[in-house]
């Protein structure tokens, strides 16, 4: 099952072809060229079918030696897209390699994202030995020399980029495959309150149905007042999955028995760091007054008064611990706060609409100081009393001591 796009990142000099590249990678004119230099100016997604590779979505990034004040704001932004790619092209021409590229280089190092060196142009000049060895000087990563003018050159890009995707990306990722068996009957309940969208259901939803048909499940689906009906006809559910808002209610009708977690934390095992996440969970006990919580949503819609990264979570927690807490939010992908020390607790959302690589960068830098981090899903389950209920389907990949949160943990 594949819940995101690869996303790939052409970064380079201005007018070493980063927009002729992709149009050579899709087969399609879907990119502006000109020989004027400065025409791609913010980092531009295009999201294709890559012949070979699948979906993915790439992403034109201005050229990295542009000038001026402006130049300069093109080329943060540019650099602000290697956190968020699987893996990435870095772009040359005409043998030119020098500190733009090495500061690339270093980069998409510090960032582990994967990569290949690209010479274009070669119809006009064709990489020299002087330039494979100053760039292998810097790198280990393969370099090919090519030029998109030319049809039988897209293989040999294709087959180098199948190289360095990430397995992560491709490999048969599965919400629920490894927590079920075919033939089992999964039920699946949804909250219908001012913040479900009218006529349809929401992603993580529609991910988590297909994921139990793609591993024969039996998958039936209703609202929470429906659940005592559904019981009363004697079947029993292998596992229940729900929206982590209405945790309460779904417990108190549903057998202790039966399995249950919530779309939240399936999303936060496949994407996030889940043994991050159970470790920071129990911290909310730990709260003091004038305590700062950061909430991450990964994604931006508009906002009602049931919403629950923005009302309900921190209502919740100001409730269950009692404290005067202050909570500021960040969507999207914007900037995380200059100062991260500032924070208590972080809560990452479930992370549906974006990449394992973009959600392992929103929180590993709080991981890395300490600060304890957790889920939209966990943080509602804790302060709901039904923590361990629903993490205990994990705990045969994961073990940990649940009276001390501050150890660490060891995988099984």
């Amino acid at each position: 099952m594949s819940v995101t796009n690869l996303h790939l990142g052409i970064f380079g000099r201005t007018n070493t072809g980063k927009s002729s590249l992709i149009n050579m990678l899709t087969d399609q004119d879907i990119s502006i060229v000109s020989e004027k230099k400065g025409t791609t100016t913010d980092p531009v997604k295009k999201t294709v079918e890559i012949f070979g590779i699948g979906p993915a979505t790439i992403i034109d990034t201005a050229g990295v030696d542009d000038l001026g004040e402006i130049g300069h704001l093109k080329i943060q932004k540019s650099l602000e897209v290697i956190r968020r790619v699987d893996c990435a092209i870095l772009l040359i021409a005409g043998n030119q390699f020098g500190d733009y590229e090495v500061r690339l280089i270093d980069q998409f190092k510090e960032h582990d994202v994967p990569y290949i060196i690209v010479h274009n142009k070669n119809d006009i000049s064709k990489i020299a030995a002087i330039t494979k060895n100053a760039i292998k000087w810097h790198t280990n990563a393969e370099i090919i020399d090519i030029s998109t003018l030319n049809s039988t050159d897209r293989d040999l890009l294709i087959n180098s980029l199948k190289k360095i995707i990430p397995e992560t990306v491709y490999k048969n990722l599965t919400l629920i495959g490894d927590l079920v068996k075919p033939k089992d009957l999964i039920l699946i309940i949804i909250a219908i309150d001012s913040e479900a969208p009218e006529g349809r259901l929401i992603y993580p939803q529609n991910l988590t149905i297909r994921d139990a048909i793609d591993n024969h499940c039996i998958t039936v689906v209703l609202r929470e007042d429906e659940i005592e009906d559904f019981l009363k006809s004697g079947l029993t559910p292998a596992l229940v999955i729900t929206d982590s808002q209405i945790f309460k209610s779904v417990t108190e009708k549903l057998p202790e028995n039966i399995p249950l977690t919530s779309f939240s934390i399936l999303f936060a095992r496949l994407k996030g760091n889940l043994i991050a996440y159970l470790r920071g969970t129990p911290c909310i006990s730990n709260l003091k007054n004038g305590d700062n919580v950061l909430i991450l949503e990964s994604c931006t819609h508009q906002t009602s008064c049931d919403d629950i990264g923005r009302v309900k979570i921190p209502k919740k927690l100001k409730e269950f611990t009692g404290k005067r807490l202050n909570f500021k939010i960040i969507s999207g992908l914007s900037p995380l706060p200059e100062n991260i020390d500032d924070f208590a607790l972080v809560i990452q959302c479930g992370g549906c609409m974006v990449t394992r690589k973009q959600l392992s960068n929103r929180i590993n830098p709080f991981i890395k100081r300490g600060i304890p981090v957790t889920n939209y899903g966990m943080a509602l389950a804790y302060v709901n009393g039904v923590f361990e209920r629903v993490v205990s389907i994990f705990r045969k990949f994961y073990e940990y001591d649940r009276n001390n949160p501050k150890l660490p943990f060891i995988e099984g």
